[in-house]
């Protein structure tokens, strides 16, 4: 089977999907970490593998940016490609000067403005939430590695380029508490609860709107390891259960 956006065929993906935002990122974790990845779809460039890690099966799939981009590929996995869970592996700017570049965050819920969610299913909330039990998975993946977690709300938005004073990010911070802000995660965790499946989100600060410190493109490729660890580890405790 396929579909317009995915070449892959039925039993191509694990149970177990990591999505990053990049193709690159997505090709840097399957030709690293994954033992004999197989490219399982290229279309638009939005690169996917399945292979195994410590000898289980886990596939890696791009989302691209935005939710309308991982609104369609996230759907598609979990309805047409029978995936279970998508573990959000993502970049964020941090809210608060608590968060220091390369930290590891865990989003116990997403807030938006974003109405994907209104339009999708006539969803009204502006916050959708993870997976429980996948979360749990992950804080026992990230103290095997003894790797620390933040958690807390996240903020995704619709838009990245702003006008000045559209978005009142101390207002969210203040009253959504949010710890940093990302893009997808809203729109992942809507789907995974429209169709009964699990979602979760894991991001490292790749910038801060307090200090204004910032990574390079190519450490945002190719160095956020610890959060991709944590995923992988979560993936083959997954398996076992």
């Amino acid at each position: 089977m396929s579909t317009p956006h995915n070449n892959a065929e039925k039993g191509d993906f694990a149970k177990t999907v990591l999505m990053p935002g990049d193709p690159l990122r997505a090709k840097f974790i399957a030709e690293h970490f994954l033992e004999n990845p197989k490219l399982v779809s290229s279309v638009r460039n939005i690169l996917a593998y399945t292979g195994t890690y410590e000898g289980k099966p886990v596939s890696v799939m791009a989302s691209g940016m935005g939710m309308p981009s991982i609104g369609i590929y996230s759907y598609e996995l979990y309805k047409f490609y029978e995936v279970e869970n998508i573990i959000r592996i993502g970049s964020a700017g941090a809210y608060t000067a608590d968060l220091n570049l390369f930290d590891v965050v865990l989003a116990t819920g997403s807030y938006s403005e974003s109405t994907f969610a209104l339009c999708q299913s006539g969803d009204p909330d502006d916050t959708q939430y993870p997976s429980e039990k996948l979360n749990d998975t992950i804080r026992a993946a990230a103290a095997k590695l003894g790797i620390p977690l933040h958690e807390g709300t996240i903020h995704s938005g619709d838009v990245f380029y702003a006008e000045p004073g559209a978005v009142d990010e101390n207002k969210i911070i203040r009253e959504k508490h949010c710890l940093c802000a990302e893009m997808e995660s809203f729109a992942l965790f809507h789907n995974a609860k429209v169709l009964g499946k699990n979602a979760a989100c894991l991001l490292t600060i790749s910038d801060s709107l307090v200090t204004h410190a910032e990574t390079t493109a190519e450490e945002r490729q190719n160095s956020f390891t610890q959060m991709m660890k944590v995923a992988l580890e979560t993936a083959v405790q997954l398996d076992q259960e």
